[in-house]
């Protein structure tokens, strides 16, 4: 049955971490209630076209249609054009499958015709039958990028093309502080019953939607309502290269260490119980600690992950 005590739910999301409990939550509650804010810091123009893998994985993992292996693009996808691509000397470091292809051509269509990234967002998404709303975090483009002992990297070139070998001196949003809220981000930061914060990269996943100018007073303003939940547990995280990111910016790589980066706005902090050792001292940051299972390795435990958060 879906959960009772909150209705209407805004969620700062990155990609695949991210879904795994978007996917959860979508099911358990009724999914037109759901507003999913997306990190499009990872947004890159490839080949031409606008490609924004983080709202692209939100959207094909709640249409039913992502690659459970991979956690991004179409289950059994193909990658003919990809190769093509590749024969013409065009770079092919970044997987873009066949079926993907159809969506960033469509993306790069709707942008070139005058349409916003938001307006790209809805159709794609109302293509594929997602009754939740799905927006980016701004309609202007804030890349992320790496500054390394390699020099500066985009986010992807760092992460796939380079497989997050290069040391992390620093993070930046490029145009951040020009960048404005999409339409409806802060309305649904106000108006939700309840604000998530998935278990996405905290830096480079939940960091570019906080910089956005407005967002993260938004969240303040609504401390006591905020739920984020742990990507770190047992001092590794579930996906991706955050607890090697901590690590080398200085920070802790552990469930303390996301809190005191999240103590400004964050009311309740949720931890896995291999991590509970650390319950106290999050506690003492002044949030209220719940003590849940997080590791989501099947449907049914993102749906029980999902019920729990919904029920505090």
């Amino acid at each position: 049955m879906p959960a009772k005590k909150i209705k209407t739910v805004a969620a700062l999301a990155g990609g695949v971490g991210a879904s795994k409990l978007l996917i959860g939550l979508y099911e358990v509650m009724d999914p037109s209630d759901l507003t999913i804010i997306v990190n499009t810091g990872d947004d890159l123009t490839l080949h031409g076209l606008k490609i924004s893998p983080d709202l692209d994985i939100v959207t094909y993992t709640l249409a039913g249609i992502v690659d459970p292996a991979k956690g991004w693009g179409f289950r059994g996808e193909t990658f003919h054009a990809l190769r093509r691509l590749a024969a013409f000397g065009r770079a092919n470091w970044f997987n873009l499958g066949d079926r993907d292809l159809a969506t960033h051509i469509h993306r790069s269509a709707l942008l070139t015709e005058g349409k916003s990234l938001s307006d790209a967002a809805k159709s794609i998404r109302l293509s594929l039958g997602v009754k939740s709303r799905i927006l980016p975090m701004s309609d202007q483009p804030v890349p992320t990028f790496i500054d390394t002992n390699e020099g500066a990297l985009h986010f992807q070139e760092y992460l796939v093309k380079r497989r997050a070998e290069p040391v992390v001196l620093g993070i930046r949003f490029d145009g951040v502080e020009k960048a404005c809220p999409a339409p409806g981000v802060l309305q649904a930061i106000n108006d939700a019953d309840c604000i998530v914060i998935c278990p996405s990269n905290p830096l480079i996943s939940i960091g570019p939607i906080l910089a956005v100018p407005g967002v993260r007073e938004a969240m303040r303003a609504r401390k006591k309502d905020v739920i984020a939940i742990s990507p770190i547990v047992g001092g590794k995280s579930l996906k991706g290269p955050s607890d090697k990111m901590l690590t080398q910016l200085g920070y802790r790589a552990s469930a303390e260490g996301v809190a005191k980066l999240y103590v400004d706005f964050t009311g309740t902090f949720v931890i896995d119980p291999s991590d509970k050792s650390q319950k106290e001292s999050i506690s003492k940051l002044g949030m209220q600690v719940a003590v849940l299972p997080t590791v989501m390795k099947t449907r049914a435990y993102k749906r029980r992950l999902a019920r729990a958060i919904l029920s505090l």
